[in-house]
């Protein structure tokens, strides 16, 4: 019996910290938020004063830019060929996303009578992490 109370014991501390854990990613979204609108307007009225930059109360301010870039909408394999064109086809790296990698493993297995064919091993480390789920009643 004091096996089960200790499991008992255990299953309460982890759900508690995986509530905990949602809570905080909640209120991290919620702070977020808060943020993106308070830079938003802060600068706004930053640029409408002509203030590139101030200090106040121990803090300097400034106005920054980033440019972010991507390729447009369904033209990646046109924006690959223009920078291999132009001789910047260094910036391109071949990826496969990881969790597209575990669903096909996993996939190839079930289709395998539970074995992951020997040419997937020979190429990709696989590994199984056992932990608890929790769902309401």
């Amino acid at each position: 019996m004091a096996e089960k109370s200790k499991i008992f014991m255990l299953a309460e501390q982890l759900k508690a910290a995986k509530d905990k854990k949602k809570e905080l990613e909640d209120e991290t979204k919620r702070m977020t938020a808060e943020i993106e609108k308070l830079d938003k307007q802060l600068s706004d009225e930053m640029a409408k004063e002509e203030c590139p930059n101030f200090s106040h109360n121990g803090s300097t301010f400034y106005l920054t830019s980033k440019l972010y870039a991507s390729p447009k909408a369904g033209g990646k394999d046109a924006m690959f060929a223009a920078l291999r064109a132009k001789g910047f086809g260094d910036m391109i790296k071949e990826s496969v996303n990881a969790n597209s990698l575990s669903s096909f493993v996993k996939e190839q297995r079930e289709l395998n009578n539970e074995t992951i064919p020997e040419w997937i091993e020979e190429v990709v480390n696989t590994f199984e992490k056992i932990t608890v789920g929790i769902r309401k009643v």
